[in-house]
């Protein structure tokens, strides 16, 4: 246990000093700590990786880490599903997975997150048949407010469960999350740069040709650069000087040269993000599912991110370049665009309607406010859904009118947690509590 030391997120833009920082080893551990904290009339919050860029999990009384609770706690076989402690990152878990021939579904393009983050916030890959990574969670194990373990799945406490499955920790704690799992399969990995206006036209076949598809488009240039992923029957992985040439000396140190030398003269955001798309490399590659998903993400950032639906994603990119271009905005991280299968978790980004996914980021240390705020009103404009772990400027008052479930979820977690132990000013806000 420590006290009054500085948290931060990955990105570093949000921080907090909260009044003790407190690792469990175990879930009766946390059992304990929450129970005691309730008691005390105490409040708490929990992080995982502290990859959400919105202050989520910030406050000034107790946080708690999730990581020493961390790996498999059950392999079902018979079922396909693996059990996972909460603290696992996705990273781990491909691995442990992999030992045992199986393997998720569908993931991001980042793994540096705890599942439990991941799931409470609806994280997602793409894929026009697969929906968030929440989709594929068949039970859960929370630590309500009174210390004691509730489980829930489409079975037993089906509404809980149904809440639970995206709720950014105002339920109680995942402590077990039992996974869906399918056997471990290699992905093609082939990444092409095309023309824009030609990648939006193709976008809804390129989506039916393969398992997964998305692109990545640098402000001010007419380039895009595609990512499309197939199953394939055996490996064909890159060369070690390949992969250090592509992800770390182009895409990480590179490009984090330029991002320092446009943050110190902003002018050369056009011309940098005119370099940048030419200067990303086109690859084809194979390998087991879990290392082919993710990407590299060592240039730090801050992230927004609404999803449309998604006949409305293409008009909404044009319109996001529109601004861009006529507004000069001094931004040169590509915008991403992605495909997420509908759903019908009460607080999902994609309840009921399948969606196009399109986040805007902004080079850490450099300020994101005005061109964040420009692309939140074109969002909105296409009924965009904010991600809970992303950047957004939205209070209960709009978001309520989003959900059709919203106030059914609500009943719940004041069921669950009556006296708010695990809310802070973030939750307040963006639930009216």
């Amino acid at each position: 246990m420590f006290a009054r030391k500085t948290w931060s997120n990955w990105s570093g833009g949000v921080t907090c000093r909260p009044g003790q920082f407190v690792v469990p080893s175990t879930v009766d551990a946390l059992s304990d700590l929450v129970r005691e904290t309730a008691s005390a009339n105490g409040k708490l919050r929990v992080v995982g990786a502290g990859h959400s860029f919105t202050p989520v999990v910030a406050t000034e009384h107790t946080l708690v880490s999730l990581a020493r609770i961390a790996g498999l706690a059950e392999i079902d076989r018979e079922a396909g599903a693996a059990t996972v402690l909460a603290g696992t990152t996705i990273r781990n878990l491909g691995g442990l997975l992999g030992k045992h021939g199986l393997a998720l579904e569908n993931q991001g393009d980042i793994d540096s997150q705890a599942i439990a983050g991941a799931v409470s916030t609806g994280t997602h890959g793409t894929g026009i048949a697969f929906g968030s990574i929440s989709t594929q969670v068949r039970a859960l194990t929370l630590v309500l407010a009174s210390g004691e373990l509730l489980s829930c799945s489409p079975t037993h406490e089906p509404d809980i469960f149904k809440a639970a499955q995206v709720a950014l920790g105002s339920l109680g704690v995942l402590a077990r999350i039992r996974l869906q799992c399918v056997p471990s399969y290699v992905l093609r990995d082939v990444r092409k740069n095309v023309d824009l206006n030609q990648c939006l036209a193709d976008f809804e076949d390129s989506c039916r040709r393969h398992r997964h598809f998305e692109f990545w488009w640098f402000p001010y240039s007419d380039r895009a650069a595609t990512k499309a992923l197939d199953i394939v029957a055996t490996p064909k992985p890159r060369s070690a000087v390949k992969r250090v040439l592509a992800d770390k000396l182009l895409e990480t140190g590179v490009f984090w040269a330029a991002s320092e030398a446009v943050r110190m003269f902003p002018g050369l955001s056009r011309p940098v993000a005119r370099f940048a798309s030419r200067a990303i490399s086109e690859t084809d590659y194979a390998d087991h599912s879990h290392r082919v998903f993710p990407s590299p993400r060592d240039v730090r950032f801050n992230e927004m991110e609404y999803a449309v639906p998604v006949e409305r994603g293409p008009d909404c990119l044009r319109e996001l370049k529109a601004y861009i271009e006529r507004d000069r905005v001094r931004v040169h991280f590509p915008i991403e665009y992605r495909v997420v299968a509908g759903d019908d978790i009460w607080l999902s980004p994609f309840y009921r309607r399948d969606s196009a996914v399109i986040s805007v980021h902004m080079y850490a240390g450099m300020p994101y406010a005005d061109y964040f705020a420009g692309c939140e009103a074109i969002f909105r404009n296409h009924r965009g859904r904010p991600h809970w772990g992303k950047i957004h400027n939205l209070t209960a008052h709009e978001l309520q009118d989003m959900y059709p479930e919203w106030h059914r979820f609500h009943a719940i977690r004041r069921r669950l947690d009556p006296r708010g132990v695990f809310m802070n000013d973030h939750l307040a806000k963006i639930f009216g509590a």
